[in-house]
This record gives C-alpha cells, sequence and structure tokens, in this order.
C-alpha cells in the first residue's frame, strides 16, 4: 500500500507526533511512495523555513515581571489576573533582521493557521518558538526543549549548551586542572580490584567474557590531553583486549577456539601469571551476511563540538563506503524529540546516505530513551532473516529527559535485544560523557562499547574490525575456572570486575553473557600464588564444624587448572559446553611469547594507573621495557608502539 501525498500522518511524521505503533506501516507505505516523500520534504522544507523566518521577525513582548506574574496566575488556577493591577512596561520590539524571501514550493492550511496565531502568542508573551521548560532530573537545571526534528535531521531549535554540576552519588570525576571542575560532568563507576580467592575457600572463578575496547582509548585521550584518568575509566581488560593477538584460527565448524600460556608475573615474582585467549573465527567483509544497520546518532545541544558530532558523521561515512546492496541502512536522530532522517536505504545509495549524515545539525537537549525506541522499531520494520539487525548508538552519554535513569534504559535495551537486534554504543566526546551509562547499554543490548577520540580509532573499529563490531559469532560467552588445590593456593582475576558471574549463572542458559564477534580476540589474565605460598590479606581463620574435603585422583594428575567454556550460537537459546585442561610447565617470562608479554605489560600499566593494591613492583619502567620486548611484528604494531608514548605520559604523575 502506498501514501496519498495529503495524508494528514505526512505532517504528524515531520513533527515527530507520529504514534510509534503506527510507525512500522508508516515507513513501509512511505517507503513505496516517492510522490509522499516529496511532499514530505516539501513540508519539512515549509517549516524549517518559517521557523527561521519567524525566529528573526520583531517581537514585541511582556517584561520578565509581567510574565512571571502571569505564570504565577495560570499555576494557582485562577481565571485571571486582576484587571485593576497594572501591567508594567513592555520590552520594546526588537529591530527586524533581514532574511532571505521564504518561497516553500506547497504551502499546507495548518502552516497558515500557526502564523496567523503566533504574532498574537508572542505579543503576549504566552507562547515561544519552545516548549515549556523542563526539570533536568539529574542535575535539576532546566532546559529548554527544542521543536521536533525534521526528517533532513535539522533540530528545530537551536539551545544553548548548557553546563550541570559535576559529582553524581557512585561515579568518578577525572583529574581535571583546577578551577575546571564545574565544567566536567563526566562519570565512571567505582572498580575495585579483584581480592584474591584462597582455592580452600573457593576452588572456582566464573566470569562472562568482554570485547569492549572503550577504556583503552579513554586512558588514551585523558593522557593526551595532560590528565590523569579516573580510576573507573581503567577497566583493565578492556586495554588487553584493546589489541589482537597471535591465537589460532578455531577448528573447522567451531566458532572459536581457546589458547593458554603459563608463565612468571612480572611484578611479583614468586607468583604466577595465566593467560587465556579465545579466537573467533575470522570472516571478511565481502563474505558476511546481509546487513540491516540503524544508525542511532544523538544531535543534542553538547554533541555541538568538533570531537562530537563532526567526528561522529566521520565515523559512520566510513562504515557506509564498506556497505553494498545487500545491506540497509536507516538513521534515525535524537534530543528533545526524535526522528527518522533516512527511512530503510540499500546500502548501494551512498550519496543518498552520506548526504543525509552530512546534514545532520546538533541541538536541544537528550531524550535517549525514545530515540532507542524509534531506533529499534526501525530495525524491526527492515529486519534480515539470517543476517546482521544492529543499532549503533553513537553519543556522549548526556541523556537528561525522557527515560535518564540507568536502570529503565537497561530493561528497554534488555527487552529489545530479546528480538534478535542487537546494540553496539560508539561513545563521542568529553566534558559531560557518561562512561558509566553506555558501557551498561552494551552490555545488556548484546553488543559491544567502543570509544572514538579521532579518525584512526574510527577506522580500527568501523572498517578493519567491522566484521567483528557487527557480526556475532558467538552470544552469552561464559568461563568458568576451577583450581587444583594441590598446585594453587589462592587466585586472582586481573580486570572483569563487573563481569564476574555467580558459579550457579555457568550452567544457566536465561544468564546474559558476553558476545563475541567475528575475528574479535578475548583475553582474561590470572594471578596465581602456588600452593604453600603466603596470601596477602587476612588471614582466614580454621572452620569449626567440618574439615577440609579430601582432594579427588584428578588432583594428582598435575594439571594446574581446567578451563570450562559455554556459549550460544546466535540464533540459539541453548549453549555448548568446552573443556579444556591447563598445566604449567614452569616456563620463566623470558621464555613467554611476546603476545604474553605484551598483554602483562598492559595489565602492568592498568595497575599503576589505578593504584592497584596488587600492582606488587611494577612501575612505568618496568611495564615500557615489558611492552618493548613484546612489540612483535603483527597488524598492530602502531598501536602498540603507541602504548609506550603512553606510558611515558603517565609517569611522574602521583597516584591519586
Amino acid at each position: 500500500m502506498s501514501l496519498e501525498p495529503n495524508d494528514p500522518r505526512l505532517t504528524a511524521y515531520a513533527l515527530g507526533e507520529l504514534e510509534a505503533e503506527d510507525l512500522s506501516t508508516f515507513l513501509a507505505e512511505l517507503e513505496a511512495s516517492p510522490g509522499a516523500r516529496a511532499e514530505l520534504d516539501a513540508i519539512v522544507e515549509t517549516a524549517e523555513l518559517l521557523r527561521q523566518g519567524l525566529a528573526q521577525a520583531p517581537v514585541s513582548g511582556l517584561g520578565e515581571a509581567a510574565r512571571a506574574r502571569i505564570e504565577r496566575t495560570l499555576a494557582e488556577g485562577s481565571k485571571g489576573a486582576d484587571p485593576s493591577e497594572p501591567l508594567p512596561e513592555a520590552v520594546p520590539p526588537q529591530e527586524p533582521t533581514k532574511v532571505a524571501k521564504i518561497r516553500p514550493r506547497r504551502r499546507r492550511a495548518w502552516i497558515f493557521a500557526v502564523a496567523a496565531a503566533l504574532p498574537f502568542a508572542l505579543a503576549f508573551g504566552v507562547f515561544s518558538l519552545r516548549s515549556p521548560m523542563r526539570t533536568n532530573e539529574k542535575s535539576k537545571a532546566t532546559d529548554m526543549s527544542p521543536s521536533p526534528l525534521s526528517a533532513r535531521g535539522r533540530l528545530m531549535a537551536d539551545e544553548e549548551r548548557r553546563e550541570v554540576p559535576a559529582g553524581t552519588a557512585g561515579t568518578l570525576m577525572p583529574e581535571v586542572p583546577n578551577g575546571e571542575r564545574g565544567k566536567h560532568t563526566e562519570q565512571y563507576d567505582a572498580v575495585l580490584d579483584n581480592p584474591f580467592v584462597r582455592v580452600g575457600v573457593d576452588p572456582r572463578s566464573t566470569f562472562s567474557i568482554d570485547v569492549d575496547t572503550a577504556a583503552y582509548a579513554l586512558v588514551r585521550r585523558f593522557l593526551t590531553n595532560g590528565s590523569r584518568p579516573p580510576r573507573g575509566a581503567v577497566r583493565i581488560e578492556e586495554m588487553i583486549n584493546y589489541f589482537s593477538y597471535a591465537y589460532p584460527e578455531p577448528s573447522a565448524g567451531a566458532p572459536f577456539g581457546v589458547t593458554t600460556e603459563v608463565s612468571a608475573a612480572p611484578w611479583a615474582s614468586a607468583h604466577r601469571l595465566v593467560r587465556i585467549g579465545l579466537k573467533a573465527r575470522s570472516l571478511a567483509m565481502r563474505a558476511r551476511p546481509a546487513s540491516n544497520l540503524v544508525f542511532l546518532v544523538d544531535v543534542s545541544g553538547s554533541m555541538n563540538d568538533p570531537n562530537k558530532l563532526p567526528l561522529l558523521k566521520q565515523a559512520f561515512s566510513l562504515l557506509v563506503e564498506q556497505l553494498d546492496e545487500r545491506d540497509h541502512v536507516s538513521i534515525v536522530v535524537y534530543a528533545g524529540a526524535s526522528g527518522m532522517v533516512l527511512p530503510p536505504t540499500s546500502g548501494d545509495r551512498k550519496r543518498e546516505i552520506l548526504g543525509a549524515l552530512e546534514r545532520l545539525e546538533a541541538g536541544g537537549s537528550t531524550n535517549g530513551g525514545q530515540g532507542i525506541e524509534l531506533a529499534y522499531s526501525a530495525a524491526a520494520q527492515s529486519f534480515a532473516q539470517g543476517g546482521v539487525n544492529r543499532v549503533l548508538l553513537a553519543t556522549d552519554g548526556d541523556f537528561n529527559v525522557g527515560t535518564t535513569s540507568q536502570s529503565a534504559l537497561i530493561d528497554l535495551i534488555q527487552a529489545k535485544a530479546k528480538a534478535g537486534v542487537f546494540l553496539s554504543v560508539l561513545g563521542f566526546g568529553d566534558g559531560n560523557y557518561n562512561d558509566s551509562m553506555l558501557e551498561k547499554l552494551a552490555d545488556k543490548g548484546n553488543g559491544n562499547y567502543a570509544y572514538i577520540d579521532n579518525e584512526g580509532e574510527a577506522r580500527k573499529v568501523l572498517v578493519r574490525e567491522a566484521t567483528g563490531t557487527l557480526v556475532t559469532v558467538a552470544k552469552d560467552v561464559k568461563l568458568q575456572l576451577e583450581f587444583n588445590p594441590r598446585k594453587v593456593e589462592a587466585f586472582r582475576l586481573i580486570g572483569y570486575e563487573n563481569r564476574v558471574l555467580a558459579h550457579s549463572d555457568f550452567n544457566d542458559d536465561s544468564k546474559d553473557a558476553g558476545e563475541i564477534g567475528a575475528g574479535h580476540t578475548v583475553t582474561a589474565l590470572y594471578e596465581l600464588i602456588p600452593a604453600g605460598g603466603l596470601v596477602p590479606g587476612a588471614e582466614v581463620d580454621g572452620l569449626k564444624y567440618q574439615k577440609p574435603a579430601p582432594v579427588a585422583e584428578a588432583a594428582t594428575s598435575g594439571e594446574l587448572f581446567t578451563v570450562k567454556l559455554r556459549y550460544k550460537l546466535p540464533e540459539s537459546d541453548s549453549s555448548k559446553l568446552l573443556e579444556v585442561p591447563v598445566t604449567d610447565q614452569g616456563a620463566a617470562l623470558g621464555a613467554a611469547s611476546p603476545d604474553f608479554r605484551f598483554a602483562a605489560a598492559v595489565a602492568s600499566f592498568g595497575m599503576l594507573l589505578r593504584d592497584s593494591p596488587h600492582k606488587g613492583s611494577a612501575t612505568f619502567e618496568s611495564a615500557r621495557q615489558l611492552a618493548e620486548s613484546g612489540l612483535g611484528q603483527g597488524r598492530d604494531l602502531e598501536e602498540r608502539r603507541e602504548l609506550l608514548t603512553l606510558i611515558t605520559r603517565a609517569e611522574g604523575r602521583s597516584p591519586r
């Protein structure tokens, strides 16, 4: 079915007022109606020209005192003000500014009705071209919400960027120069290092994998700008997993393989360090399945910085250049309201997609929840059976209108992910960056989280690693290690603090865990204290009512531990199990692989930045030397060299 050019839903859609339940049907009809699409463009253009003209026209308004009295009277429910009370003097008219003559291609009755009413409303100061004031739930600072977004992606308002008071319970603020802290409202969750666990008390360790890389890019941004990153931004597993490692390809038919290596811990010579590596099967871009992608773009006022919306456009343009006729792209934008600026469009119509991206402009407050709802609706409308269905959210995370609480947004994302549409999150910018929110959304949306701070990072995430970013080969990937008490006194997992699971979650297929994309590598490090070694921390009293159970025969096998891994194929709800026993051949650090030494260097660096209680003898100099010995000759050699520069920048800055 197609749309008639006089269908009233065209106007409702242009104003962002079309009901969500009508959206899918409307978009399908719009796609098949060239005449209706032309009419929609005309409506949008006319409304935009009218807004521009009215915004610059001379306005006679009431003074602030008169406005306040009228608003107070309305709030108190009075039928009207006392006519005997004189009104304060009105503000004199503003001088008109010359504007281009408005020549809309088509005119509609509703536009003239609005135009006729506006002069009277403006003269008495009852209405404005903005919506009524709202209260920001996070900061209690008022903001003026913009008019809806046009189908061209332009905000129909020009709100100035707001400043929000710093400080939120449960978050960490970055180190910034004195006098500047009030201008920085970045939010990071607090992180406490995993402690050593005695094998005699609990021989198991269970956690979800994590392929996010945002923490490394965030650390790089802070250090490059001369600031020490907050502890919450230093997620060691994400720093380690930012780099690729030379793990072998999995065997035929398997989504990934498992590799292990054991050597000395560089920061504690009496301890052993274990590296567990997963390698997902590689997939060439030309061999990937068809993609149904929705670019969900934050165009609020906080995105009006060079390292935000302009960089975002550049990043998405790089991805668009790799798409073809198999793919479809939709673009949804959100600020105070949300709207679709590009309905599902074939990937070979690059000029049309890139043009829609280029026309995006920033302004207004941020209603992220409404945008997410619309993006998932658009993805469902063009769902690719057997293909990639993914929303790519690009934002600074500064949600301040509508659904703003983390729990509400997480519930929304989890519900949508069950329908088979996954979420990737791309973070941009600084100052008001909400890392805490974005990490959780990606985690619960069956996706990954990257931070884009420059064009090089955009190319890494959306060009070089595009298949890993887009194509999931396994979901709900969990690891569980059982340590041999004859070999291990205690263990600690390095990083993954917010990915630790209950042991019972390992066999529970209803429990959510991490996803791994095509070609991705995932690395986890454990520090082990050999049997009989001294465990840091308070001593544990002996048990009164039971004695330690005797060890099983398997404990005499010489195995150090067994790693179990559960995963689901993307279309399955039932997990599969892999099991790999691991022994320790007593290798010295010098005999370890370059990849082992480099991963250990990144872990050392992260512990130093976080001032970890487990950093042992690590120093910035020893971390740099270890990294140099592990540079190798891989494709990410330049990125590994960059780590040396960051260590040099961090050296000499005292812990906070």
